[in-house]
């Protein structure tokens, strides 16, 4: 029902494809610091932004879905807005372009036989017209995604604490900080998917415990660890 591969064109982006099964089921998506382009069967063209905390919905039975999933800080370059504007936001394409644009591509995307390669290449289209993402988000993501602390990597990227607050929020809709905790849950979910122990994966992501990880992945998606396992792919 859920696949997806690395963008062949979007450097560090996923291309994902979705479809709901045959009866109306709710859609729990955890906060990953990334941005979407969606586009829907029903709706057409959609933005999704970043997500401070698991988003729930309800699927349309048989309701397709592909997506272009934007690593951390590319969003903005994309949609040519700050990505705090768009945080815990589903919109349509047509609140931040210009309507006709944006019917043009609905209509491309709905009679396309890969609608993936749409996405891409308006994407691709925008990142050269921006000039790429902002530099700072790559290397500022690859510290924190490691373990590191929000005051070191400021100082390796030659930034004050505000000019790293400033710069974050406009990258990724919210402070490093909360950047920080959202990348080490999804590394602690990646390891707990693997069957590794709970203790193991809280000691090797930097938790204190195994109550402090079940703590922060509740606080994060609304569900204690095992119930998430067992309910999201």
């Amino acid at each position: 029902m859920y696949r997806e591969v690395p963008s062949a064109r979007v450097r560090g982006a996923v291309l994902w494809w979705s479809t709901s099964p045959s009866w109306t089921t709710p859609v729990r998506i955890l906060p990953d610091g990334c941005m979407d382009l969606i586009w829907s069967q029903r709706h057409g063209l959609l933005v999704a932004g970043p997500d401070t905390t698991a988003q729930v919905g309800t699927a349309s039975p048989g309701e397709r879905y592909v997506g272009l999933r934007f690593p951390p800080g590319t969003g903005p370059a994309v949609f040519g807005l700050p990505a705090y504007e768009l945080r815990d936001r589903r919109v349509p394409l047509t609140a931040l372009w210009s309507e006709g644009r944006t019917r043009e591509l609905d209509e491309r995307a709905a009679y396309a036989d890969r609608p993936e390669r749409l996405l891409e290449s308006v994407a691709a289209a925008r990142l050269g017209e921006a000039g790429g993402p902002d530099p700072v988000a790559r290397p500022l993501v690859a510290r924190l995604d490691a373990g590191g602390e929000v005051a070191r990597a400021a100082a390796d990227l030659g930034l004050g604490p505000r000019q790293l607050h400033r710069r974050s929020l406009a990258l990724f809709g919210y402070g490093p900080k909360t950047l920080a905790r959202i990348l080490r849950m999804q590394r602690a979910l990646s390891l707990l998917r693997t069957g590794v122990p709970a203790a193991d994966a809280a000691a090797r992501t930097g938790y204190a415990d195994q109550p402090h990880l079940s703590r922060e992945i509740r606080a994060l998606t609304g569900l204690p660890p095992r119930t998430l396992l067992t309910t999201t792919p």
